[in-house]
């Protein structure tokens, strides 16, 4: 740390450089700023890190600064991290390259980051598996419950059920705002509701409090809740070269488990692609409803929808990206990364045209789909002959993920069963768990059926080996009494012969991961891989773009692997 410069502190020790950039590349959300007097800052996808060499950028949403940036123009990134205000030194791009329709640019590496840090503007953010409980109290009103989103000397954001609304706004008087923590610790202050913002899509309330008149002793406490909120945080955002102390706001009771996301357990720097990290805090949290599903706990709807909110904007921002990532979470639980595949695939397959709301249910069901196999006796899933018994033990984990559903308002309860449902579902009656013929399967569920048996195909079980798409293909044609001859047609002309996640060897003896392809399925981007595993970042090459027949030479087998 060095002299301040005007309200901001400077940065330079390494190891915390890296840790506040971590932060942003987890987001991927920053600003590019050019060094000149009217510039304006745009946003931009931080997409890695390499400290100490370089920062990946997506800059195609600034695609028209591009010719500036690569004649040299010095910029520099702001962004949000762990609560404080980043300003990265002066950069410059050191290399541009286009990959499927985006730009993908390289920078120097920041020598410091300006840290905006005053203690009275100061807001810690709370993390999803940071739970901490919030209860309004209005005189002559029932409290109102919700969780705490943020937290500065000044004020908090709760977020609330919409209901709420009403009640806030004709409170005159200052409210009482109590926090449960979940070590335990309680809390309560007096607040006057400042601002309120809704989001109908998950049906619940952003509301703002300003704190009151509060007591020296209260002044500490806020303070030291704010502190414990941003030491907890770190620990979910930084591949730490020193180990952090949990706080002990935020230790469960003993007997008590937490059900939060794992992130922490989990060596990210594993996996193979950007896309793929960011994908692992969706598989934390379906890690966690299995165990909150074991402990006999409902599915968390507001981090159900926080979840899938964050699935579709991988999809939007790059679908070819995030179809590759699902097959580069071998690290995670069977359940977990097959639940992640099939929402994404039928989010691709179908979801194009359908209302935003019908599409998060799809993605949603997807995810959440299998999820209630973890409470079935498990020796069913190394039975060398699947019998009746075992079939009618098997179904009774639909009922269960429904049941647990029961809490989740905003799901699409139509979507939710056609999916939930209808995915083991099958047109000759041979399926499970109401045996329901093609007659009476709409088209979701038909379409759903597909994607999951595609997924399971790709992946070994203890009776066959993994196939691959031409092998699943000729599966599934072979059967059209139990799958639409219709919906077996459409996936295949959508995902082609060769989809996005195959690995393929070429005429040279070469092995490549197919990254992209054009709308003929030819690989136009591919990754080279080491061996015939599951991709994780130590065991893949160069990526190749262009003609990569001229490159590799012709595609001559795919290579199954398990998914």
């Amino acid at each position: 740390m060095v002299a301040h410069e005007e309200e901001y502190e400077r940065v330079s020790n390494p190891v915390a450089v890296a840790s506040l950039l971590d932060t942003l590349v987890e987001s991927g959300g920053a600003s590019l700023c050019l060094e000149k007097a009217d510039a304006r800052a745009e946003p931009i996808v931080l997409m890695e890190q390499h400290p100490k060499q370089t920062l990946v950028l997506d800059l195609s949403s600034v695609d028209y600064l591009l010719s500036q940036l690569q004649d040299g123009a010095s910029f520099y990134l702001t962004g949000q991290a762990q609560g404080k205000m980043l300003r990265t030194s002066l950069l410059s791009l050191t290399e541009t390259r286009r990959s499927g329709g985006r730009f993908l640019c390289c920078s120097d590496y920041p020598a410091y980051l300006d840290v905006l840090q005053r203690r009275d503007a100061f807001r810690a953010e709370l993390r999803i598996g940071m739970p901490v409980t919030a209860m309004v109290s209005v005189p002559g009103q029932e409290a109102v419950r919700g969780e705490l989103r943020d937290l500065s000397q000044q004020g908090c954001q709760l977020e609330l059920p919409m209901t709420a609304s009403g009640i806030l706004a004709a409170a005159e008087a200052p409210l009482t705002v109590a926090f449960e923590f979940p070590d335990g610790t309680h809390f309560e202050i007096q607040a006057t509701a400042r601002h309120q913002r809704p989001d109908a899509e998950r049906n619940l309330l952003r509301a703002g409090f300003h704190f009151g008149h509060y007591s020296a002793e209260q002044e500490r406490q806020v303070w030291y809740f704010v502190c414990e909120i941003e030491r907890e945080s770190a620990r979910y955002t930084k591949e730490s070269q020193d180990e952090r102390q949990p706080s002990p706001l935020f230790a469960s009771p003993a007997g008590r488990t937490n059900t939060g996301e794992h992130v922490g357990r989990r060596d990210t720097k594993r996996y193979a692609t950007p896309t793929a990290r960011r994908l692992v805090k969706v598989a934390a949290f379906l890690d966690a409803q299995i165990l909150a599903l074991q402990q006999g706990s409902d599915l968390d709807s507001r981090q159900l929808s926080l979840y899938t909110d964050r699935l579709m904007d991988l999809h939007e921002e790059d679908r070819e990206a995030l179809l590759f990532a699902c097959r580069c979470l071998s690290p995670e639980p069977l359940l977990v990364r097959h639940g992640i595949s099939v929402a994404v695939h039928l989010l691709d397959l179908v979801g194009a045209g359908m209302p935003r709301d019908v599409r998060k249910a799809l993605v949603a069901s997807g995810l959440v789909h299998d999820l209630g196999k973890a409470l079935v006796p498990q020796v069913l899933f190394k039975a060398e002959n699947f019998e009746a018994t075992h079939r009618q033990a098997l179904s009774e984990h639909v009922p269960i993920v429904l049941e647990r559903l029961g809490s989740c308002q905003w799901l699409s309860s139509s979507v939710a069963s056609a999916v939930i449902s209808g995915i083991n579902e099958r047109m000759d009656g041979s399926g499970y768990p109401s045996g329901v013929t093609g007659e009476s399967l709409n088209e979701l569920a038909k379409a759903s059926a597909i994607v999951d048996v595609v997924e399971a195909l790709r992946r070994d079980r203890n009776d066959r080996p993994a196939k691959t798409a031409q092998q699943i293909y000729r599966h599934l044609l072979s059967h059209p009494r139990q799958f639409d001859p219709r919906w077996i047609k459409r996936y295949i002309e959508h995902f082609k012969a060769l989809p996005v996640g195959s690995l393929v060897r070429f005429s040279s003896e070469q092995m490549a991961w197919v990254l992209r392809v054009d709308e003929r399925g030819n690989p136009i981007e591919v990754q080279l891989a080491a061996d015939a595993s599951a991709p994780m970042r130590d065991n893949l090459g160069k990526t190749i773009q262009g003609n990569i027949t001229e490159k590799l030479g012709r595609p001559v087998s795919e290579i199954a692997v398990s998914a």
